[in-house]
């Protein structure tokens, strides 16, 4: 990865809107060629609102399709191993779809968009996608840290702005309600495996056992210790190829937040006072009252 990326051309931006849905300029402005996106039958699509486990389940289905081979694993880095299809970095970096093009099949692929924003090829070829789904309250936290020290995106501001803001979904990517829900009622009609960061956090082992089972891989149970060891908060902060260390600090400049910051289920209560968790928590009373989706905010 080079480090040699002009500071110049780093700049934090706002989302600009796209068919009702804020996303990143550059994203906007390579939509056509991402709406086109042929995707391959043996695709594998990773899935997930931003901060909600993303790194977490691109390692995980690594390790999974590599047998807990950790050489193979260290191969490149994780954001090179499962591209971000979106993605439109400064030059020299490539983009996601300049990787996924390049790559051989099968191919694992990430977005964070929305169920209505992905390209329709997907749906067509009938690909399998894993989708992970965090709680709102940890999930805002992570996102504004995020914010924070990713140089692209717009500064945060204070907590309680950030906060009112992602609510709305007048952050990239827009509304965490309708990105949950969205993704959890298409998987009725769709090969989807929708997972819970908490119950990842709860039981490792149980919820790696379904992502090897919908993969149709068999994992003994050494392999799968070991897949459970590699894929720990401590072990990938570590881990070069998972911690994003390799990835200029002119776009995430980790001295201001590390990008793999604690990888834990209630930190909201860090940031949350009272009123703001008794706000949030009426909203999504009335949100997910008609959805059979829920969450868990302590494990």
């Amino acid at each position: 990865m080079p480090n040699s990326v002009d500071p110049t051309f780093i700049k934090r931006l706002e989302p600009v809107e796209l068919e009702g849905v804020p996303l990143l300029i550059d994203t906007v402005e390579n939509w056509a060629k991402i709406k086109e996106f042929q995707a391959r039958p043996d695709d594998l699509l990773l899935c997930t609102y931003p901060k909600a486990g993303t790194t977490w389940i691109q390692e995980i289905v690594d390790m999974v399709q590599q047998r807990g081979d950790v050489q193979k694993c260290a191969r490149a880095p994780v954001y090179q191993r499962s591209p971000y299809l979106e993605m439109f970095p400064p030059k020299p970096l490539r983009s996601g779809l300049e990787e996924a093009e390049g790559m051989p099949s099968p191919r694992t692929l990430k977005t964070h968009f929305p169920v209505q924003l992905l390209p329709s090829s997907f749906w067509e070829k009938k690909c399998k996608i894993i989708y992970v789904a965090r709680n709102i309250k940890d999930n805002a936290v992570s996102f504004f840290h995020f914010h924070r020290m990713n140089l692209v995106l717009p500064e945060p501001g204070h907590w309680d702005d950030f906060l009112k803001n992602f609510v709305a979904g007048k952050v990239a990517y827009g509304c965490w309600f309708d990105h949950v829900r969205g993704w959890w009622e298409a998987k009725k009609n769709h090969p989807i495996l929708y997972l819970f960061y908490e119950d990842i956090k709860e039981d490792p082992a149980r919820e790696i056992q379904k992502v090897a089972q919908f993969l149709d891989i068999k994992l003994s149970e050494p392999v799968l210790k070991q897949i459970v060891h590699l894929t720990t908060f401590e072990s990938m902060k570590e881990n070069p190829m998972t911690n994003y260390s390799t990835m200029p600090s002119s776009i995430l400049d980790q001295r201001v937040s590390p990008f793999l910051r604690k990888g834990t289920v209630g930190d909201w209560k860090e940031h949350f006072t009272v009123a703001q968790s008794e706000w949030l928590d009426d909203i999504y009373a009335q949100k997910l009252r008609r959805a059979d989706l829920s969450f868990r905010t302590q494990i």
